[in-house]
C-alpha cells in the first residue's frame, strides 16, 4: 500500500471514532495532492524516413521513451551519460527551451556520430508538455553500437 493510501486509511480510521470528531471535520483529501502526470506524444524520425509516434508521460527521458515504443535507440550505458549511443538530434525550439547541457552531456556529445547543433542526448532529456507533438530525428550511425546488432529491449 502506498504511503498516501496508508496517510488517508489511517486519518479516515482516526475520524469515524465518536471522540475524534474535531478531526473528522478536518480530514484532507490527500489523494488529491497526488501530481498527475501529463501524457505526452512525440514523434521519432529513423534514418530511412520511417516515424514511430511514441507516448509518454511527463518526466520519461527519450531514451527509456524511445526503449518502450522499440525505436532504434541503442543507450548502451543505460542512461548513466556515460556514452553517446543515445544521440537524438531535436527541433530548434525545444532545443532552445531546454537547460543547456552539463558538461559531462558535452563530453559525451563529442564523441557522438553526426553531431549537430541541436543534438542531446535521449537519457538526458525528459518530456515536458512543451513537447506535444515534437519529431526527433536519430542519426544514421552511432560510434560504439553492439558489436552483434542486439537491439534494446524492453525493461
Amino acid at each position: 500500500m502506498s504511503i498516501l493510501r496508508l496517510a488517508t486509511a489511517r486519518i479516515a480510521a482516526v475520524s469515524s471514532c465518536p471522540q475524534n470528531r474535531i478531526l473528522q471535520q478536518h480530514t484532507l483529501s490527500f489523494s488529491a495532492l497526488a501530481p498527475v502526470a501529463k501524457e505526452v506524444t512525440v514523434t521519432f524520425v529513423e534514418p530511412d524516413g520511417a516515424e514511430i509516434e511514441a507516448t509518454g508521460e511527463e518526466g520519461t527521458n527519450l531514451m527509456e521513451l524511445a526503449h518502450e515504443n522499440d525505436v532504434d535507440l541503442e543507450g548502451a550505458c543505460e542512461g548513466a551519460c556515460a556514452c553517446s549511443t543515445c544521440h537524438v538530434i531535436l527541433e530548434d525550439k525545444i532545443y532552445d527551451e531546454l537547460p543547456e547541457p552539463s558538461d559531462e552531456e558535452n563530453d559525451m556529445l563529442d564523441l557522438a556520430f553526426g553531431l549537430t547543433d541541436t543534438s542531446r542526448l535521449g537519457c538526458q532529456v525528459e518530456l515536458t508538455p512543451d513537447m506535444e507533438g515534437m519529431r526527433i530525428k536519430l542519426p544514421s550511425a552511432t560510434r560504439n553500437f553492439y558489436v552483434d546488432g542486439a537491439k534494446p529491449a524492453h525493461h
